[in-house]
């Protein structure tokens, strides 16, 4: 089969790899018929992931039709349409029982994220990203072999296209939980930090769930202009404002949002000192969105982070976060939990996450999607790659 590969930094190639095979009796065969490129997979494209290996198959957005199932598999059959979590969970260890599913104790066989760990089991397997995660093949390839099939994989409607229900595997769940974590709710004022495919979804989410205002920085004009013509959202360019946490006090009666939403992550256009520890590798992180969100949100409120972050950041001003009784809620998204709820929103019109996407590609060409993915060409927002196209 045709699948995307990993060989290198801003080295990715469109590879013929040998089938999946069904290895545990509760795995499926999924062939794909749409995928999409994350923000997070540039992570991974930036060779910033150092467990990824030379012919891994990434990607972590997908869905397809079942081709063949695991005689342990009772909740799906042959011909389901589904789409898939990026988080693999058992649905039965400790944190599945509280619908914590990227807790999930058993499903990584990797090593995890956390620095100082101790003897802590890491947390939920993750397809398509790299051997800590638990080195599962990702989905963006022509089929992918999916594990613990009963605890995830959601059947979708034939009414309702790929387009409309595919990022129920990522980024609409992330979007959704950041917003939630961020307790918004009807009249509130919150503060989205990039608006890229994750902010786009935080934004529709906050948007649902009745706030009464949103603000949204990024620094690229094409995103802004659509969270603002899509979602009437207030924006404000970094590049044009030198401090848009100052901007956002003044214009919320020098209080601040209620909430902060860091949908950047790690990669964040840091100071030129944060870019040189980061080269130096004293730290692995710019915080300069974190220290923004701190400084933006009202005394008492909440900043939420989906944004990926990894390892340690200095300048964090906990000083401040404690004067002004800030918490803080973070992690990766229990995407299981979330996606019978979002499903009926899209059902019901109330959301249409396939809004975001700009540009659509066949997997052929996954390689140079990749690219202009990066550069941010020809205005991309968000890629989906579909087999066979």
């Amino acid at each position: 089969m045709q699948a995307l590969t990993y060989h290198g930094a801003h080295d990715v190639r469109v590879d013929n790899v040998p089938d999946p095979q069904l290895v545990q009796d509760d795995d499926i065969l999924l062939r794909v018929t749409a995928t999409a490129i994350c923000g997070s997979d540039l992570h991974l494209y930036r060779g910033k992931v150092p467990s990824l290996k030379h012919g891994d198959i990434l990607g972590h957005e997908f869905m397809g039709v079942v081709e063949d199932v695991g005689v342990g598999v009772d909740k799906l059959r042959k011909g389901d349409r589904v789409v898939v979590p990026f988080t693999i969970a058992c649905g039965q260890c400790f944190f599945c029982e509280q619908s914590s599913f990227s807790a999930c104790e058993r499903t990584n066989p990797g090593e995890g994220l956390t620095v100082n760990k101790k003897s802590l089991r890491p947390g939920a397997g993750l397809f398509g990203f790299g051997h800590a995660n638990g080195g599962y093949s990702g989905g963006q390839a022509e089929f992918v072999r999916v594990p613990r099939a009963n605890v995830g994989p959601l059947k979708v409607p034939d009414v309702l296209g790929d387009e409309e229900v595919l990022f129920l595997s990522d980024i609409l769940p992330t979007g959704y939980q950041a917003v939630l974590n961020a307790q918004v709710g009807p009249g509130s004022v919150v503060v989205i930090f990039g608006a890229g495919p994750v902010g786009c979804m935080a934004v529709a989410c906050a948007k649902m769930l009745g706030a009464e205002r949103i603000f949204v920085v990024d620094h690229h004009d094409y995103r802004l202009a659509h969270v603002r013509e899509i979602y009437g959202a207030e924006v404000i360019n970094f590049d044009e404002c030198d401090d848009p946490a100052a901007e956002i006090v003044q214009r919320t009666d020098y209080r601040g949002a209620d909430a902060s939403i860091d949908c950047v992550g790690f990669e964040a256009h840091g100071s030129k000192l944060e870019t040189t520890m980061a080269a130096l590798k004293l730290e692995v992180a710019s915080g300069i969105v974190i220290r923004q969100a701190i400084a933006a949100t009202r005394r008492t409120g909440i900043i939420s982070i989906p944004g990926v972050y990894a390892g340690f950041i200095h300048g964090f001003l906990i000083g401040d976060l404690f004067d002004k009784g800030l918490s803080i809620r973070t992690g990766q998204t229990h995407v299981q939990k979330h996606m019978p709820t979002l499903l009926r929103h899209i059902e019901s019109g109330a959301l249409t996450p396939h809004t975001v996407i700009s540009h659509r590609q066949p997997l052929s060409e996954a390689a140079a999607a990749y690219a202009v993915f990066d550069k941010r060409e020809d205005e991309c927002r968000k890629v989906v790659l579909k087999p066979g196209m």
